[in-house]
């Protein structure tokens, strides 16, 4: 069959821009079809949304500190002096036809924007998606996900509202504390003494203009390296480290996804029309000299509060400069050590196993457990931050101490950490021990069935080939150690202290593996399943009389 003619205009085109080829192979890329994969999506289109609805607001809202006197349709705030900024919030809240609505779904936009980079990033971690060739796309979801963290707070403050008014005091404060330099970068942010005339004016360029297209030029080198690289994968039937098992991008993908923007699109949609979010009416113009009763941060802001509350009262002053540590310990020491540690880890795993392979299947987490294990710890540090940073709530909640609560989570951050890589390994490492039972012995049938001297077991079946390919598809690494003391001269060789510590931390990664069975254990299990089926039927037929027979029965 011939190929189909372009039409002489699209003909005209292609012979000066040659975009026929390159869609042609490119527009039949395959992609794996699996539900974990929707999270990049949905940060995606979470995106899109946000750049949608923020051109709609920026139409109406006025970025100036200038003092006007509010004439709105809220009459609880009419002719009380306030910012541009707040009276033109107001105005698209309840003048501005759909307004409101905008307004909300950009800010469920917002959250949902930087949740589904989170649990993607979770996705990535747990399932071994950053290895080898992916390192790079790993420090660039970081990447987004710190500008959206700040694109997100800059966002929340730009109403010049009380709440995101004490949000921003908070701000400054953490600032100030930095040695040396944070009483300059206070007055370069603010322009001048908090809360300064520019603020707002100097937020909003950064809003709408810097971060996103920052965060814009990001997901388009995320996603041309997803291209490159060719997308991960589950491991099962027909799947390998050199191909890709799913549907094209055209015509099934784009079909499919974009469906799922719709569906996004709704889904946030319907929030922000039955959800309400940041009423900003209810919390007045920002005053410097008051503070909200309650005033909690956006949840992704969490968890640096929470470790500022965590921190005691410390101070020490140095060469005549005061260093507030229980600000700058919990709010940029912290939180720049975690970050770091998390962008850096699959160089640091890397470094530690020695595998500098391509890898494009994906782990199963039960089939590496400490790995997962650390994963467990990490949410578990920044869980109990981002609780503590509720704690006045709780304390009024549940009628609790403050201090209590206060306490608890400055041991749980220690403890809670070490527990739940515990827990979480020893879980992993008995799901593996799981798989290796269900390979060798197959799958439980439910049926019970008794043996001639009376004991009764459980039927099992064998698992199909798919299933047990599934099972067995990972690799059993091996630690590494150290070379012998001398050379084969019998010459000292020089054993290197970093080397030492690199056996120690392997030997650590793969300690108490889970054998996968051997090909001879699983032809012996093979052999006994069939064994068992052969006893069980002849079992059967042994305890079955014949019709017309009776009992022979004790006198």
């Amino acid at each position: 069959m011939g190929t189909k003619e372009l039409p002489p205009s699209l003909s005209w085109l292609d012979d000066r821009v040659g975009l026929a080829k390159l869609g042609k192979k490119n527009l039949r890329k395959v992609f794996p079809d699996h539900w974990s994969f929707m999270l990049g999506e949905i940060a995606l289109y979470s995106f899109i949304i946000l750049i949608l609805t923020g051109v709609f607001l920026t139409f109406w809202f006025r970025p100036s500190m200038a003092e006007v006197e509010y004439q709105g349709t809220y009459s609880l705030l009419k002719g009380l002096p306030m910012s541009e900024a707040y009276a033109s919030s107001l105005d698209i809240s309840f003048d501005v036809r759909g307004g409101l609505l905008m307004r909300q779904i950009h800010h469920w936009a917002a959250i949902l924007f930087i949740a589904a980079m989170m649990v993607h990033l979770l996705r990535t971690f747990f399932t071994g998606a950053f290895r080898k060739p992916r390192e790079l796309n790993w420090l660039l979801g970081i990447g987004m996900l710190f500008l959206g963290i700040v694109e997100g707070f800059i966002g929340y403050g730009l109403p010049d509202d009380l709440l995101s008014g004490t949000g921003l005091r908070i701000t400054e404060g953490l600032i100030l504390s930095t040695p040396v330099v944070g009483t300059w970068l206070s007055f370069f942010i603010f322009g001048g003494e908090f809360p300064g005339d520019d603020f707002v004016s100097r937020f909003y360029t950064v809003h709408v203009l810097l971060i996103p297209g920052l965060i814009l030029a990001l997901v388009t080198a995320h996603l041309m390296l997803v291209v490159y690289h060719k997308h991960t994968q589950f491991p099962g039937p027909g799947r390998t480290e050199k191909n890709v098992v799913g549907y094209p991008l055209l015509p099934v993908y784009v079909a499919k996804a974009g469906g799922f923007f719709f569906v996004v699109f709704g889904v946030l949609a319907l929030m922000g029309a039955l959800l309400q979010i940041n009423p900003v009416w209810l919390y007045g113009p920002y005053n410097p000299a008051e503070v909200t009763a309650g005033s909690q941060p956006d949840w992704y802001m969490g968890w640096l509060d929470g470790s500022v509350r965590l921190m005691p009262g410390l101070e020490s002053t140095v060469w005549g400069v005061t260093i507030s540590w229980n600000v700058v310990i919990p709010a940029l020491v912290v939180p720049g050590v975690f970050v770091t540690l998390v962008a850096l880890y699959p160089f640091i795993e890397q470094w530690v196993t020695g595998d500098k392979r391509d890898h494009h299947l994906l782990d199963r987490p039960r089939n590496q457990p400490v790995r997962t294990g650390l994963g467990a710890a990490m949410v578990t540090f920044y869980a109990v931050l981002w609780l503590n940073s509720g704690n006045d709530i709780l304390a009024t909640r549940f009628s609790s101490s403050i201090n209590t609560i206060t306490w608890f989570c400055r041991i749980a951050v220690f403890v809670g950490p070490v527990v739940a890589f515990w827990i979480t390994r020893r879980i992993a490492m008995s799901l593996q021990r799981a798989d290796r039972d269900r390979l060798l012995h197959g799958r439980e049938t439910g049926t019970i069935q008794r043996d001639p001297d009376g004991q009764y077991s459980e039927k099992h079946a064998a698992i199909s080939t798919a299933e047990a390919y599934t099972l067995t598809t990972h690799e059993q690494p091996t630690p590494y150690q150290v070379g012998p003391a001398t050379d084969d001269n019998g010459v000292e060789t020089t054993v290197r202290r970093r080397d030492r510590l690199r056996a120690r931390l392997s030997a650590f990664y793969f300690a108490d593996p889970v054998n996968k069975p051997t090909r001879a254990e699983l032809d012996q299990a093979q052999v006994d399943s069939a064994d068992a089926d052969q006893d069980s039927t002849l079992s059967l037929t042994s305890t079955t009389k014949p019709e017309g027979t009776t009992d022979d029965r004790e006198p």
